[in-house]
């Protein structure tokens, strides 16, 4: 059976704690980005050493390469999204299909060490991104395709959960 796409608008973390993996984005700031995504990545290497690194827990659910080559590419995805906040007025994001990425990029099939130091240089990148926000662009906003609506900071706030999560789902 393959993977059921997301299609859940995962917006709502901004106000309230996640009831899966705990976190409570609507306590953080811009500012604690940076952190938190270095943080996040530190782990992820680990994840990526072990010997059923590809393989499924059932088949309706990602391998943690699968998980650490998607996280790998929202911050990709978010560094360009943040980028589009800080040059332009109100920029609508290009859409990112996750789940045809991950067929299409056949994550299940990369080199763990290549996507561990691909995360991690994706993850330095974003979090020296949002280091170097100035004080006065945190409200700048940027809009998805379905309409969801961000400033840097709440795109920050909402970025942050993502990898958090994945690394909950990986917990093994």
């Amino acid at each position: 059976m393959p993977i059921i796409p997301d299609t859940k608008d995962w917006t709502w973390v901004l106000e309230r704690p996640c009831p899966e993996c705990g976190f409570d984005a609507s306590g953080i700031s811009g500012t604690d980005v940076p952190s938190i995504l270095r943080a996040n990545a530190a782990a992820w290497p680990v994840v990526l050493r072990r010997t059923d690194v590809a393989v499924r827990p059932d088949e309706t659910t990602w391998s943690p390469l699968e998980y650490a080559a998607h996280v790998r590419d929202v911050f990709r995805v978010f560094h360009a999204r943040l980028g589009l906040m800080l040059d332009q007025d109100d920029p609508l994001f290009p859409n990112w299909d996750q789940d045809e990425t991950a067929v299409a990029e056949r994550y299940n099939e990369q080199d763990p060490a290549v996507v561990s130091a691909e995360l991690l240089e994706s993850a330095e990148r974003l979090a020296a991104a949002f280091g170097s926000v100035p004080d006065d662009s945190w409200p700048r906003p940027g809009r998805r395709g379905d309409g969801a609506s961000f400033t840097v900071a709440t795109l920050g706030r909402y970025l942050v959960h993502d990898p958090i999560h994945h690394l909950w789902d990986v917990r093994g």
